[in-house]
């Protein structure tokens, strides 16, 4: 049952095209860049399934060289917008936002990669059926929550144990927090993609 309702999850949203990948990814820079030097943004492409479709998206920048190192990362995992004004609004959001770094400034703007996560519905999951690489975990209780992409187990080569461990931090909550009746954890597959993939896109 577990995998029909992922699968019914992903196959109900358009699948983003390359070319839509790619306008995505030029919105987002354009955004990052009109923001950090106070100019006017720029208009937000609503004009192809993709980009018009309410989902829930994270913008990640990290600094461009071989630490890669994060310099924002925020999101909405709910679907409240179309993805193309949900990427716009993220990447204003994790570029001044973020509480664990000061805003981005238009003078370090362009030394920075910019990552989309584009995110599938949210779906009951139970520890014994992540998957490394491909789920991506929210950990809601009555008083935290915390979420992790999927590629971020992968980025720090983690295995299904630490994964849940690490949930469990990043929502400020005791070790094994998930298996209690007063938590919910939910998981979700993403759609991601980085501007070394399409910058000739």
């Amino acid at each position: 049952m577990r995998e029909a309702l992922q699968h019914d999850a992903v196959q109900s949203l358009p699948v983003l095209s390359g070319v839509e990948r790619a306008r995505l990814l030029t919105l987002a820079r354009r955004v990052l860049e009109a923001h950090t030097r106070g100019q006017a943004p720029p208009a937000v492409p609503l004009d192809s399934p993709g980009l018009n479709a309410p989902r829930g998206c994270f913008v990640t920048l990290t600094e461009r060289g071989p630490d890669k190192r994060l310099r924002g990362c925020c999101g909405e995992y709910v679907p409240r917008r179309a993805l193309a004004e949900a990427v716009a609004r993220m990447t204003v959001v994790s570029a001044t936002e973020d509480p664990r770094f000061p805003p981005v400034t238009g003078a370090e703007a362009g030394g920075l990669r910019m990552e989309i996560s584009a995110l599938t519905a949210l779906q009951p999951i139970r520890p014994e059926q992540v998957e490394v690489g491909r789920h991506g975990l929210l950990l809601r209780t009555p008083r935290a929550a915390g979420l992790l992409l999927p590629q971020v187990p992968v980025d720090w080569g983690w295995d299904v144990p630490t994964f849940l461990h690490q949930l469990c931090v990043k929502a400020g909550v005791p070790d094994g927090a998930y298996a209690r009746p007063d938590a919910e954890m939910l998981g979700f597959e993403a759609d991601v993609w980085g501007e070394e993939e399409w910058r000739d896109g």
